[in-house]
């Protein structure tokens, strides 16, 4: 009784202080709210397929999506950070940045979910005019690599994000004060 008492209250802790505001750039508001484009650029996009390494799982634990309103992404969090959401100009498919790869750190590369090798080759390197939707939280992802160090690539994506001032909030407080959480 008292070890369930200790994970519900560790479970509760975890997720007040994952309730972040997603870090955007000054007078820039959420785009789903508004209809507006945070930013537009040209990017290098891969495809990528569950039969590789990772699996079927994204970078925060869930499913990989693509037959769904919005499609499975990776990126460098550190470039893209987790929850950016985007679509590729002059196409209503949206994408959400949601899992991360060794191959793209320090590549300012998009990886698509693709759910077989045959899409994913014939996607091949393709260099796309996207539209950022909705950008992601830096906090968050930094929250969620922190406990997953021992890979060189998460490693150098903490540094990154460290580096730009990213700070993890603790329970309970405003954010303002960094601390040093363990990810689940």
């Amino acid at each position: 009784m008292m070890t369930r008492l200790l994970i519900a209250g560790a479970a509760a802790l975890l997720l007040s202080a994952c309730a972040t505001k997603p870090i955007q750039p000054k007078g820039i508001h959420n785009a789903a709210a508004t209809g507006k484009v945070f930013k537009k650029m040209k990017v290098r996009t891969t495809a990528y397929t569950h039969t590789e390494p990772g699996g079927i799982k994204n970078g925060v634990g869930g499913r990989l999506r693509f037959k769904s309103p919005v499609r499975s992404a990776a990126a460098d969090w550190s470039w893209l950070p987790l929850g950016t959401r985007f679509r590729m100009m002059g196409s209503p498919q949206e994408y959400v940045i949601e899992d991360y790869g060794s191959a793209l750190v320090n590549k300012q590369t998009i990886d698509l979910y693709m759910p077989t090798r045959r899409m994913m080759n014939a996607w091949g390197v393709k260099f796309i005019d996207i539209e950022i939707l909705e950008w992601g939280s830096k906090a968050m992802s930094l929250k969620l690599l922190e406990g997953r160090q021992r890979r060189k690539h998460v490693r150098t994506m903490v540094a990154q994000l460290r580096s730009q001032g990213v700070k993890v909030a603790s329970a309970g407080s405003s954010g303002s004060t960094p601390s040093r959480t363990r990810s689940f």
